[in-house]
């Protein structure tokens, strides 16, 4: 979600700022880099390492209300060509799940935003027990899908999400934006979603399933 459906990755990143100089330590925008498609869990233990007093909990809890605020605020920041993709491979009857490292009401907010019905799944950081880059999440859509996840297609934004989805089993692209991927055999790299379609997702999980 974070990254690859909307461009929320500066409102997180200006939160940590915030929450990080209320206990006097500082955060830099290298730091916010580091957390990117990190469990909310994880980054808070790292949080927690940088001077910030509060049960990992409390700052899981703090950071997303920070961030919703933000949402409401400022509004939602959609990727280039992600609602449009979300909406051809909808109207092709094509089952659609969100896997998010954030809460799932973050997820709610952002879905209800959406002027469609975008998704049959969410699953949330909140609702896993292991978090990206575990294949739990992944692994746990599909099962919510009822579909196997080598027979599915992820598109995520960084690194450690790419992970997850690549050890679940599906076809996995990178759609690289505020951290570089590296190109790997495992994982197809695009640019952007501007201008992609169902028809290419098709083909490329069509090409992967050739190989197996």
């Amino acid at each position: 979600m974070d990254g690859t459906l909307v461009d929320t990755e500066p409102y997180w990143m200006a939160s940590e700022v915030e929450l990080v100089g209320s206990f006097g330590g500082r955060w830099t925008h290298d730091d916010g880099l580091a957390l990117v498609g990190l469990g909310l869990w994880n980054s808070a233990e790292i949080l927690k390492s940088r001077g910030v007093d509060l049960p990992p909990d409390e700052i899981v809890q703090w950071l997303t209300n920070r961030v919703q605020q933000k949402l409401d605020e400022e509004g939602v920041p959609w990727r280039p060509g992600a609602r449009e993709l979300l909406a051809e491979l909808r109207e092709r009857g094509i089952p659609t799940a969100l896997v998010t490292m954030s809460v799932r009401r973050m997820a709610e907010q952002i879905v209800a935003h959406i002027p469609f019905d975008a998704f049959d799944v969410i699953v949330g950081g909140d609702e896993v027990t292991e978090a990206k880059p575990h294949p739990e999440p992944y692994l746990r859509a599909a099962e919510l899908l009822g579909v196997d996840a080598s027979d599915a297609v992820a598109i995520e934004d960084s690194i450690v999400g790419l992970a997850s989805a690549v050890a679940s089993g599906a076809t996995s692209i990178g759609v690289p934006h505020i951290v570089p991927i590296p190109e790997s055999e495992d994982h197809t790299l695009w640019t952007s979603l501007d201008g992609k379609t169902a028809d290419d997702i098709i083909a490329l999980a069509t090409s992967k399933a050739s190989l197996r």
